[in-house]
């Protein structure tokens, strides 16, 4: 169980994407058997908006969870998607020994109408972890926001939805994406004395290119410290030295958290297994 884990030792967890052209898809098998060799603790799958991929999300997360041998999570968003398509989805699921589920509310697809969004089964993340929690054997993950939900009126009020979650069934958190370390302990320390009592994995996306930070914090909302914008401002027109230097900002970021006792790792990978492993080098080996 990947519960029992967290309790035992330190984890470090990737997260991969399936890719959104079909024939870039056989390449995926390449880059996760490249990720299982720097032996992670589990790696979690994500799928598109509204559920889009969602059939490629169970093909690559039964390959890890059953060829490979490594735990997976594989991503469910509610957005989109009805009750049945939800049990539908965990049955594909349970077909492939698959038993655990990041489960988010999504971002709104595209082509989703103002009617369809107001009569959506699931308005939150923690609907559909109720739902699931009660309908199905899968286990829940859940995710976190370190400087809260850009949706959210206050920290307060992201915190509140937080203990939903857990409350709804949530076993561990995931959080989202952040460049300031300052940011997560005060989050921690917050979740804390509101009541999270379940482990919280801290998200790191190593930024490799300037374009690269522009789409992040436009879909994170995280912000950017000045140590970070001043490699942009130093490398970013300079494609191989900014590559190092995002490089090792994230490693000096994860060691940082290790440091301030900071257990749990989890790697946006952005399916570039190299880059993976030059960090996991550096911090583990």
């Amino acid at each position: 169980m990947l519960q029992d884990m967290f309790e035992q030792k330190r984890t470090l967890s990737f997260e991969v994407f399936p890719p959104k052209k079909d024939g870039e898809f056989d390449a995926a098998f390449d880059v996760l058997n490249a990720l299982g060799k720097l032996e992670p603790d589990f790696i979690s799958v994500t799928y598109g908006a509204g559920g889009s991929r969602s059939g490629k999300t169970v093909e690559l997360a039964s390959y890890i969870q059953n060829t490979l041998g490594i735990d997976t999570i594989a991503h469910m968003t509610c957005v989109g998607s009805k009750k049945e398509d939800l049990l539908g989805i965990a049955e594909k699921l349970k077909e492939a020994n698959i038993d655990y589920v990041l489960a988010l509310r999504g971002d709104r697809p595209g082509d989703m109408t103002d009617e369809q969004y107001a009569s959506r089964d699931f308005a939150h993340a923690s609907d559909m972890m109720q739902f699931l929690q009660e309908n199905t054997q899968l286990h829940l993950a859940g995710a976190c926001y370190p400087e809260k939900h850009y949706e959210s009126f206050s920290m307060e009020s992201d915190l509140n939805n937080l203990l939903k979650k857990q409350k709804a069934g949530a076993e561990f958190f995931i959080s989202q994406l952040f460049f300031d370390n300052d940011y997560f302990y005060s989050f921690l320390e917050k979740a804390d004395k509101k009541g999270i009592t379940i482990p919280i994995c801290a998200g790191v996306m190593p930024i490799v290119t300037a374009r690269q930070i522009g789409t992040t914090v436009k879909l994170s909302g995280s912000s950017v410290p000045k140590a970070l914008s001043d490699l942009f401002a130093t490398y970013g027109d300079n494609r191989q030295e900014m590559r190092k230097a995002g490089i090792d900002y994230a490693i000096r970021q994860i060691r940082d958290l290790q440091e301030n006792g900071v257990s749990n790792i989890h790697i946006y990978t952005m399916n570039k297994p190299k880059m993976a492993g030059e960090i996991v080098n550096a911090i583990y080996r």
